[in-house]
């Protein structure tokens, strides 16, 4: 699909806006809910395509599953309830879904091969298996990735220290100490988002975090117990709009009910470092903070990052990227290798996509350098996403600097996080859709 992407609204962004659920939480809010005792409920579930896979995989997992809307309601079947699927587990491009529930799949007690679209067939999958192989899981990868079959075992708890940063990796090594024979732990190199050990916990499962923040212990064979769950709003999804906000003159947003999560704001830190003007209320809330978000415009200045900020912030790097290709000199990202194998190879791609507007931005092995002291010009062929939804919403937020119409060829992968980010865009940009 190639979308007319609007240009720079006279009057900036202006009004207030409730972003779609939390993308991580929703995956995370089914699987929990499909190995707890009795009803789940969720409320502010993400409809988008990556959740909709984790449903469909768990429901051929023999999960009663029902939704209505952004309202979706899990009859648990407990730990060792769910069944053989009668194929093979189709998970499109969610590779969040395909990392947990190799975790989980891995104690059951049955075979189960996932496999997914081609961008999902490329990402590595070994990161997985290799720590889950250690606690006695037996993963059955095709070159690295997928197709995968796991073939359920007894696992043993333990000692297991992760060689990378990532949420998901650790997310799998949990949901596979949840049926071990022994306690586990679990040693991150960095640490990453906690939404998997805030959840648990309030699904009632026992999990421990050092003071270090790196080291988790986790407890097996835990009776866990449905909850009624409001998924606030996605900091990754009102990212785009923080953005958009602070580059677009006269902008001045609101964004309401967004997760506050510490270990996923690293953006609103690197904006503020920027001279951005933002500002945060937050609300006490159980399991997950949420909060409002004001955005104003502000003219910006570069800033350095290095490997122990990117965890907090690796969703949100086009964005950075985006805001750096905007400031007053020269900003320098390293220890980002991990983008070359997110949907795309983001690195690649961010560079490709800027530079058809002019940006002065130079990849680097594990980064980028970006000198945003050059002007835009108007891009001489259409933009694209790649097939990469962030890709995607970063140059439609980019766009929003040019005084002439462009184009986004393969438009319609924001469907994998949010399906309605261009209706929500022209809104706050007092435009009607094309």
């Amino acid at each position: 699909m190639i979308k007319k992407l609007m240009t720079r609204p006279i009057s900036g962004l202006q009004g207030t806006l409730t972003v779609p659920g939390d993308k991580s939480l929703s995956h995370r809010g089914l699987i929990l809910g499909a190995i707890s005792q009795g009803t789940t409920t969720l409320h502010h579930f993400l409809p988008a395509a990556d959740c909709l896979s984790t449903l469909t995989a768990l429901q051929q997992l023999g999960v009663p599953i029902m939704r209505d809307g952004t309202t979706v309601t899990i009859i648990g079947q407990g730990l060792r309830g769910l069944t053989q699927p009668k194929q093979e587990l189709d998970m499109g491009n969610a590779g969040t879904a395909t990392r947990l529930l190799a975790g989980l799949l891995a104690g059951q007690s049955f075979t189960t091969t996932l496999v997914g679209d081609a961008s999902l067939s490329q990402r590595p999958m070994e990161r997985v298996r290799q720590p889950l192989q250690a606690m006695g899981a037996k993963l059955q990868l095709t070159a690295g990735h997928l197709p995968m079959t796991i073939v359920g075992q007894i696992l043993h708890g333990g000692r297991t220290e992760m060689q990378i940063a990532s949420a998901q990796v650790k997310s799998a090594l949990i949901l596979a100490a949840l049926q071990a024979d022994q306690p586990s732990t679990i040693i991150e190199k960095l640490p990453t988002r906690d939404h998997t050990e805030r959840l648990l916990q309030q699904f009632g499962g026992q999990i421990e975090t050092a003071a270090d923040q790196r080291t988790i212990t986790v407890h097996p064979k835990p009776v866990l117990h449905g909850q009624s769950l409001t998924i606030p709003g996605d900091f990754s999804s009102a990212a785009f709009f923080i953005t958009a906000a602070t580059i677009i003159p006269n902008s001045h947003i609101r964004l309401v009910n967004v997760g506050l999560n510490p270990t996923r704001t690293g953006l609103l830190t690197i904006v503020q470092r920027m001279g951005g003007q933002v500002t945060v209320d937050q609300q006490q809330q159980a399991g997950e903070p949420v909060g409002t978000i004001d955005v104003a415009y502000a003219q910006l200045q570069p800033v350095r990052l290095t490997a122990a900020e990117i965890p907090a912030v690796i969703d949100e790097l086009p964005l950075v990227a985006l805001l750096a290709a905007t400031a007053d000199g020269i900003t320098t990202i390293s220890g980002a290798a991990e983008l070359r194998v997110k949907e795309t190879d983001r690195i690649a791609t961010i560079v490709t996509e800027l530079q058809k507007l002019g940006v002065q931005i130079t990849a680097q092995p594990d980064g980028f350098t970006i000198d945003g002291r050059k002007s835009w010009h108007q891009p001489t062929m259409p933009l694209a996403s790649h097939g990469d939804h962030r890709i995607g919403m970063m140059m439609a937020i980019a766009a929003l600097r040019l005084a002439a119409p462009s184009e986004l060829q393969t438009a319609e992968a924001v469907n994998i996080s949010y399906p309605t980010f261009f209706e929500d865009l022209a809104r706050l940009s007092q435009e009607v859709p094309a």
